[in-house]
């Protein structure tokens, strides 16, 4: 299961049961006749309802989903108003789900801060509304909820960041795999369609070197290659991401470029590895293949055929070359 799936499935399930939950306590208050409490309950159950719909609007998109703050803020809003409002302290209960819901869904820096600042606002609740023991022993159970919560949210991140940089990294190169290209440039492109941002890729195809494994062996050959990956490492810029292909060509991932942009580093790369002294083969080439984002790209094989497709012309016309095609058009 990818992570936009993982929190797909979990982010619509936390909204789902928090719904549950508010709408329980809605029935609970009616009855009661606590009609405050009632519409308030009532609203977060709305407000958990409306963010489990744009969980499911948004699936394809959960790693670059900013609604998810507005929601939150919204429900935690709510939930400060259902305190305040009751003299009940009881009431305070409510903010644990939401606790809950804060660090399951944002991220970890922004959950904090909400979550902070929910506490802080229960806290003062308490304590006007309380006795000095009563609202130390509540606020200590909230208190150490959130720092259970917020520990497991801040290691599950660290141990996915850590599988996940496990997973997409190609053992030979040190470069990220092909596996994890399309994932990232979908994403990229996502984000270049709901900013209007530029994105360029490159594909860099390393010229004659089948003749060199043949000559030197595969060992030597991959040693070379991971010498590459960190001189190539050193030429691209902050925010850019390099990949491996099949052992041989790389693929470069440029967002925020233009196509004025893109020739420039795709010329800087290929100068680089042209005038570099190398282990084994001394000299070498490299042919390249460029192109950038158009709207009519909606997937990441149109870029990745596209740049492939300029890989061929370049090397059509002699390779050691650098080749566009642009996203509207078929010429040069």
């Amino acid at each position: 299961m990818t992570e936009t799936r993982l929190r797909t499935l979990t982010h619509s399930l936390g909204y789902s049961l928090t719904a549950l939950f508010m709408a329980g306590l809605a029935v609970q208050n009616l009855r009661y006749g606590f009609y405050d409490l009632f519409y308030l309950a009532l609203a977060l159950a709305v407000a958990s309802v409306t963010g489990t719909a744009y969980t499911l609007l948004m699936r394809r998109r959960q790693l670059f989903a900013p609604g998810h703050i507005l929601v939150l803020s919204a429900m935690n809003l709510l939930a400060v108003a259902a305190v305040f409002s009751s003299p009940h302290p009881d009431v305070s209960h409510w903010t644990l789900a939401l606790i809950l819901l804060n660090l399951l869904i944002l991220p970890l820096r922004a959950a904090l801060t909400i979550t902070l600042s929910l506490v802080g606002c229960v806290g003062f609740w308490l304590f006007l509304a309380t006795t000095p023991a009563q609202a130390v022993i509540t606020l200590g159970g909230i208190v150490m909820l959130t720092g259970a919560a917020g520990f497991y949210s801040w290691r599950y991140r660290h141990m996915a960041q850590s599988a996940e940089d496990l997973s997409i990294t190609d053992h030979q190169t040190g470069a990220h795999n092909a596996r994890f290209l399309d994932e990232t440039l979908q994403k990229e492109i996502s984000r270049a369609q709901a900013t209007g941002n530029t994105l360029s890729v490159i594909q860099v195809h390393l010229d004659h070197l089948d003749e060199a494994v043949e000559l030197h062996g595969r060992d030597p050959v991959a040693e070379l290659m991971r010498e590459i990956t960190e001189t190539l490492f050193g030429v691209i810029r902050a925010g850019d991401t390099l990949y491996s292909l099949n052992n041989r060509d790389f693929f470069l991932v440029l967002p925020f470029t233009p196509e004025e942009g893109v020739r420039v580093i795709a010329e800087r790369v290929r100068r680089t590895l042209g005038e570099t002294e190398w282990p084994i083969v001394g000299r070498l080439t490299a042919t390249l293949g460029c192109t950038a984002w158009h709207a009519s790209d909606a997937t990441s094989h149109h870029l990745r055929d596209r740049a492939e497709a300029a890989m061929r012309e370049a090397q059509r016309r002699g390779s050691d070359r650098a080749w566009f095609i642009a996203g509207s058009s078929n010429a040069a």
